[in-house]
């Protein structure tokens, strides 16, 4: 998969039947959040996720999954709690995150890459 121009960039949308292969189609590591539309801090994250998509779109592949919508995924990743950020590396989970505040969550996605 050719990584996007980082001023196109934006956050994936997956879901239950799309996940593995949006995986499969890159070697980057992949931050997925997890999220729902009715969640005050998933809206607050949501600004320092689509600029992780544009900033580090030449090492990274962001990608966005709805909780409300995607079931099994859920069930997969044991998501108890929104937000919950997952950073995937040829598909396992190398950092789980919650609800963080976005310095944060730029500085451990930079820590892992």
């Amino acid at each position: 998969m050719t990584p996007p121009a980082p001023e196109t960039a934006a956050p994936l949308t997956l879901g239950d039947h799309d996940f593995d292969a949006a995986l499969a189609a890159t070697d980057l590591p992949v931050l997925v959040d997890f999220h729902a539309t009715w969640c005050p801090p998933c809206r607050a994250l949501a600004p320092t996720v689509d600029d992780l998509a544009r900033t580090h779109a030449d090492r990274l592949r962001v990608a966005k999954v709805d909780i409300d919508e995607n079931p099994a995924l859920v069930e997969r990743f044991g998501i108890a709690s929104v937000p919950t950020l997952l950073l995937l590396r040829d598909g396992e989970v190398v950092e789980r995150l919650g609800a963080v505040a976005p310095p944060r969550l730029v500085e451990r996605v930079d820590g892992l890459l």
